[in-house]
C-alpha cells in the first residue's frame, strides 16, 4: 500500500459520489457542486463569498462563478457586506431554500447508499479519517476548524 493507491482509492470514491450526485439533481439543473454551496447556506445567516469557499473547501474563483449561476436563477442574493466595502455577501433567497428542499430529496439516495456502502458502523471511523486527511492536506493550520460543511436535512 502506498501514498499513491491512497490518492487514487480517494479520487475514485470522491468521482463516484460527484457523478451519482450530478445524475440524481440533474433534473432540477443544478450540479453536485452548486449544491455544496446551497447546502452551506441552508442553514446559516448570508456569508462572505471568501467564507463560502473557505467552507466549501474549494477555489474563490469558481465559488464566485457558481454563485453567479445560482443568482441567476434567482436562487441566492449578493449584497455589499455591511462593514468591509471589499466584500459582498451571499444568501440563499425564499425560492433558494424551497430548491434546497427539493435538492435534499432528490439526493437522499446518494446519502443513503454512501452510508450503506461502508456501513453504519464504520461510518463514524471513515469520517474521522477523511477530516484527518483534510486536515493533513488542506492549508489550514488550525487542528480546530472545521473542514465539513454541517448540513442536515430541511426539516
Amino acid at each position: 500500500m502506498t501514498g499513491h493507491d491512497l490518492a487514487m482509492a480517494l479520487r475514485g470514491a470522491y468521482l463516484a459520489m460527484h457523478r451519482r450526485t450530478d445524475a440524481a439533481l440533474a433534473e432540477h439543473g443544478i450540479t453536485a457542486d452548486q449544491f455544496v454551496l446551497i447546502a452551506a447556506l441552508a442553514h446559516g445567516e448570508a456569508t462572505t463569498q471568501r467564507e463560502l469557499a473557505r467552507r466549501a473547501a474549494s477555489d474563490p474563483n469558481t465559488v464566485r462563478a457558481m454563485i453567479l449561476l445560482l443568482e441567476g436563477q434567482k436562487l441566492v442574493v449578493r449584497a455589499p457586506h455591511p462593514t468591509d466595502a471589499r466584500a459582498r455577501t451571499v444568501a440563499l433567497t425564499a425560492k433558494g431554500r424551497r430548491v434546497y428542499e427539493q435538492l435534499w430529496t432528490a439526493s437522499e439516495s446518494v446519502r443513503e447508499r454512501l452510508l450503506a456502502t461502508v456501513g453504519e458502523q464504520n461510518a463514524p471511523l471513515l469520517l474521522s479519517l477523511l477530516e484527518s486527511v483534510s486536515r493533513g492536506l488542506g492549508n489550514s493550520t488550525d487542528k480546530t476548524e472545521p473542514t465539513t460543511i454541517p448540513v442536515s436535512s430541511p426539516a
